[in-house]
């Protein structure tokens, strides 16, 4: 007997946790659902939602047609889960570009607005990273042209006066 009662048990509490109660235990769940219904409500309604899932993107400007907006090209690397192997997958977001200072092949940062400004425009332009045509090396911080530096002409000119002050000094010891 005490194995039928513990069976018993065990079925009422898979079928409570699934939601199939008896009549006074479906009014206290539906009470305790919808108090709670109404605190997430006046939560959500206090805080503004974003309307997109990417808070923050990276990436590359592929369009400048419109006006005051940019098309932004976004590649992330997901993992297929049967061969193991990572691969690019690419996503396209409208950005709102209020000064319209992106250029194509500009990487920029994008920040996802509160409130969608039209259908497709749910970023804004937060920052351009790296301007097209001006390559900066990511760890010197110095502008650069392939494999070599590029220096700005006020570090050319001291060295070469540098330069020519060794010559001096040299030729004044002779």
């Amino acid at each position: 007997v005490p194995l039928i009662w513990k069976a018993l048990s065990n079925a009422w509490e898979l079928n409570r946790k699934r939601g199939k109660l008896s009549g006074t235990d479906k009014g206290k769940a539906e009470s305790q659902r919808s108090s709670r219904r109404a605190r997430d409500q006046s939560h959500t309604m206090s805080i503004a939602r974003s309307s997109v899932h990417a808070k923050w993107v990276v990436g590359k400007v592929i369009g400048t047609a419109m006006q005051k907006t940019a098309k932004v090209r976004v590649t992330r690397l997901v993992l297929d889960p049967y061969l193991l192997k990572y691969f690019n997958k690419r996503k396209t977001y409208f950005a709102h570009d209020a000064l319209q200072q992106c250029t194509v092949g500009d990487i920029v940062l994008l920040k996802a607005l509160p409130v969608p400004k039209t259908k497709h425009v749910k970023h804004e332009l937060a920052e351009i990273i790296f301007k097209v045509g001006q390559v900066i090396d990511p760890v010197t911080g110095k502008r650069c042209a392939g494999t070599t530096y590029l220096e700005s002409p006020v570090s050319l000119e001291t060295t070469h006066l540098s330069k020519n002050l060794e010559k001096l000094d040299l030729s004044s010891t002779q």
